[in-house]
């Protein structure tokens, strides 16, 4: 095995007689360096980017939710929440309410969602980053805050105690409301915006959040009635088996999910984008080693007398072969190497220094992962050994 290696690093390093070869080297070499390069950096920047869009939602999701099995309601006893409380992998718990509603701000109306929190909800979620406007909510008086997207809908400020927002939900019967019966069919209570919030735009326009027990009294739900349960976990405990306790507590009225099943459908979209990324740049990688097949054939052409030589001398069919699998296997891991490192710095000087900015106050955003070092050099490697077998396998010919 060392003296193919061998033969094979002289080949490598030592240049032809023939410019044409060198030159054909030189961009076989280039070749595998740009697509170790371009897969590294692409990566990367869909990393940072998925990990960019999922910060939003980390803002509003907690780590655990338990919603009803079936219905809006879920009811829970007092037991049933000291026992939660008992739980040591939950750090704390947020009682939730939510319906839809119809907000009223002088002549304007639009469809949102109200979700009543309790005191511990900026505990379990980082609402309070969000907020752009105004502040959280205190319990002076009935208060609301609104995402951005319903504030610009309604044109509605924050603390404008001159005009109040008026909130409306149908009241629950099966009766159809009439233009007789419409002040009747619809409970409604006045509050004030204290604060605006943005997340992202979807949420922005859904959601106003208030306290808890205005939301209970504008929807007459009871005491216990809630319409969900958002959960903060440790970082070290296990979802599912907290979800094993949460199922015991609930008996099978109530669904957990964790954070990754509430964005199921933005992970999965994120997924299948960073797939195609992948497989679109392992094609133009393949491309490139097309290079290096033809580089080594080359070389075997330059070098047919050398190897009648070597084999004349002793040298088996196979050593022969395993010259120039090995010298595939060395540029394609030489130029993959370096244009990862290459890479790997350029990605760092982003993060540090902000090089490529998407707007005048926000860098692109890249992330360092090694699964994605992992990624690159399984590519390179798999296609390389792959690509300098077929190539190596030219060399018989030369025997005749």
């Amino acid at each position: 095995m060392k003296f193919p290696l061998y033969i094979a690093k002289r080949y490598l390093f030592t240049k032809s007689k023939s410019n044409a070869i060198n030159i054909i080297t030189i961009i076989a070499a280039i070749g595998v360096f740009a697509g170790a390069f371009s897969l590294f950096i692409v990566l990367s920047g869909f990393s940072g980017l998925r990990d960019f869009s999922l910060s939003f939602s980390n803002e509003f999701d907690p780590d655990l939710k338990a919603i009803p099995e079936q219905g809006k309601v879920l009811k829970i006893s007092e037991a049933q929440l000291a026992r939660i409380e008992n739980i040591p992998e939950i750090t704390e718990f947020s009682k939730i309410i939510e319906e839809r509603v119809i907000l009223s701000y002088k002549s304007k109306t639009n469809p949102a969602y109200i979700k009543g929190v309790d005191e511990n909800y900026r505990r379990v979620n980082q609402i309070d980053s969000a907020i752009v406007f105004g502040t959280w909510l205190t319990n002076s008086e009935p208060q609301v805050v609104l995402g951005n997207g319903l504030s610009r809908l309604l044109d509605v400020g924050t603390f404008n105690y001159q005009n109040l927002l008026k909130i409306m939900v149908p009241k629950p019967g099966k009766a159809a409301i009439t233009m007789t019966n419409l002040q009747d069919a619809f409970n409604s209570r006045q509050t004030i915006v204290s604060g605006v919030y943005s997340v992202n735009e979807e949420l922005d326009d859904k959601y106003v959040f208030t306290h808890l027990n205005f939301a209970r009294d504008l929807l007459d739900m009871e005491t216990d009635e809630y319409s969900a349960i958002e959960f903060r976990i440790r970082p070290e405990a296990s979802e599912e088996k907290l979800r094993e306790k949460l199922n015991e507590i609930f008996k099978g009225q109530a669904v957990i999910k964790t954070r990754a099943e509430l964005n199921d459908a933005l992970n999965k979209m994120l997924n299948s984008e960073n797939l195609f990324v992948y497989l679109i740049f392992t094609l133009v990688l393949t491309i490139a080693l097309f290079n290096v097949v033809g580089s080594i054939i080359v070389m075997i052409l330059d070098k047919r007398e050398n190897i009648k030589t070597l084999y004349n001398l002793g040298a088996t069919p196979n050593q022969i072969k395993n010259i120039f699998f090995f010298q595939g296997m060395l540029m394609t891991g030489l130029g993959g190497i370096i244009g990862l490192i290459v890479a790997m710095i350029l990605i760092l000087l982003q993060m540090n220094y902000d090089l490529v900015m998407i707007t005048p106050n926000l860098p692109y955003p890249v992330q360092m992962k090694l699964e994605n070092i992992l990624i690159v050099l399984v590519t390179i490697f798999t296609l390389g050994l792959i690509a300098s077998y077929i190539a190596a396998g030219r060399s018989k010919k030369a025997l005749n």
